[in-house]
Order: structure tokens, then sequence, then C-alpha cells
């Protein structure tokens, strides 16, 4: 099978070299190069264009930042859509809106092509572990077929539905996640204020119910001050706009959700953008005058 991957960013070139590690051949794109001279080093094959990849491929992934650019590499002049083969399959891995989901899967269903919006959660460490976990919508036993390809690079694939269900689970991951963040964030905050070492909270509350996988990935971060991103504080900005505008649709009511994007708004006009969204402590301690930091 002819694997093609477009979009190399942090989670796209781990994934590639995941896939790269198991056997197969990858033809590459991306609008940087330098990914994908890195990827080319490792055997895979680099790519003029989207168009060289939709004529070549049996399956394109694709791993971009938002709904915009997803449109534009499927459904756009010269995208995937035009010159991909009858009976191929896109396999989005990218975190979209339900609506942009449903729209491209109709499309692509009008023309014979197989496609699934399928978001990824584990961020940069898991991507490069090859143990992603991935909420997948779109055609059940077509799926079944791509399982040894998905399982280069994730740990679980769970089919959730029809297209659009893939994004829709996404976006309930990252309440959950986002809002976690944060709630780690207050409760540094206080120990902080209370001169208690926010390691020794950690390692104090790790193993009782208020130990999850975000306290794991994010807590030593938030302590030692690293906020290189692993999970861009934008991106998730992005996915926490995407779920207000489908509950706003659905008539859900988010107030936790509503406010953490807020939240999100005032980092952004920070200049925050590009940091690890661990870096959400910085709105507590901007409105609390502390910092948050171990003394070991």
């Amino acid at each position: 099978m002819e694997i093609g991957f477009i979009g190399l960013g942090i989670m796209g070139k781990p994934i590639v070299k995941n896939i790269l590690k198991k056997g197969y051949k990858v033809l590459c794109y991306d609008i940087n190069s330098k990914p994908v001279e890195e990827l080319a080093a490792l055997g895979a094959k680099a790519a003029q264009s989207i168009t060289e990849i939709a004529k070549t491929v049996d399956i394109a992934f694709t791993m971009l930042p938002a709904s915009a650019h997803v449109e534009e590499v499927i459904l756009g002049k010269d995208g995937l859509l035009e010159h991909i083969k009858k009976e191929a399959v896109i396999f989005d891995l990218s975190s979209i809106d339900p609506d942009t989901a449903k729209k491209i899967g109709q499309l692509c269903d009008a023309k014979s092509v197989y496609f699934f919006d399928s978001p990824v959660s584990g961020g940069e460490p898991k991507a490069i572990d090859g143990t992603l976990a991935l909420m997948t919508g779109g055609n059940k036993n077509i799926l079944k077929n791509i399982y040894p390809i998905l399982n280069t690079f994730a740990e679980k694939v769970t089919w959730v539905g029809e297209n659009g269900a893939g994004s829709t689970v996404k976006l309930a991951n990252q309440i959950i996640v986002n809002l976690n963040i944060a709630a780690v964030c207050e409760a540094f905050c206080l120990a902080a204020s209370c001169s208690i070492d926010p390691k020794i909270v950690y390692e104090a509350i790790r193993g009782g119910l208020a130990g999850s996988t975000v306290l794991e990935a994010k807590a030593e971060k938030m302590f030692t001050r690293n906020f290189k991103a692993g999970g861009r504080l934008d991106i998730n900005q992005k996915d926490i706009g995407n779920v207000l505008k489908t509950s706003h649709k659905s008539g859900a009511v988010l107030p936790l959700t509503a406010q953490l994007y807020e939240m999100m708004i005032s980092l952004q006009k920070s200049g925050l953008q590009s940091e690890d969204h661990s870096a959400i402590l910085k709105y507590y301690e901007k409105i609390s005058c502390l910092e948050v930091k171990t003394g070991k």
C-alpha cells in the first residue's frame, strides 16, 4: 500500500518516523522543506506537491493546524480530492470542527473516496513513542484494513461513528485535558501562596484520586518553568473555540469551558500562543501576583 503524509510539524514528523520504522514507504510533503529533508534521510520520499501525493498513494494522511488548512489541502484547487484515485483513503489526523469533517466526508463519498476524521490524543511525547490514541469517524469496515498502518504510531484506535464523530469526541477530550490543566494550575497557585513547594504537592497527590495523565504530563513542566510546546497553547485555544462553536449549535451549556477560552485569549494577547498549554499557569500567576516554582 502506497502511503502519503502531508503536514510534518510537532506531531506529523514523529508519526512518519514511526511508520518508517515498521518498514513502510512514505511519500511526504510539507510547505517547510526542513522536516521533509530530515525524513528523506531516514528513508521517506519527498513529494514536490500535494498533487503528486494524490496521484501516487492509496492512503493519504493529513496532520494540519486547523479546519481551514485541512479544507485547502483536501478540497482546494490541486488538492487531494481533485486527483486521488477512486477507493483511496484520506485519513485526517488533525483536530478540526465536526461540521468541516462532515462536509469533507460527503464530498469524498461523492467521488468514491473514503474519508476519516481521526484526531489524536497524547501530544508530542506519545507521537514520538508511537502510543497515541485515535478517535476515528468514518467507514468502520474500511478502517479495519488500515489498522496495521495505524498501529505503527497509535496504541489505541477507537471507532466512534460516522464522519464528524471523531472530531466531536476530540473536542470532549480537549475539554477534559485543558480544564484539568487549569485545575492543576489553581492547585499549585494555592500551594505557592501558602509557601508550599508545588513539587511536594505533586508527589503527595499523584497516587490518589487527584492523580491523572494530565498531572503526570504537565506538573513538572509547570514547577520547573519549562513551557516548550508539546501541545501548543494556540492549537488548544483553536480546539476550545471549536468546542464552544459546536456547543452553541447543539445546545450544550459549558460555562467552565467558556471561562477557559477567555483565559486563553488573555494569554494569546500576552504573546504566549506558541508556548505549551501548561502555560495556562501564567494566567493564574499574573492575577495572583505570584510565581509557581520548585525550591529543588
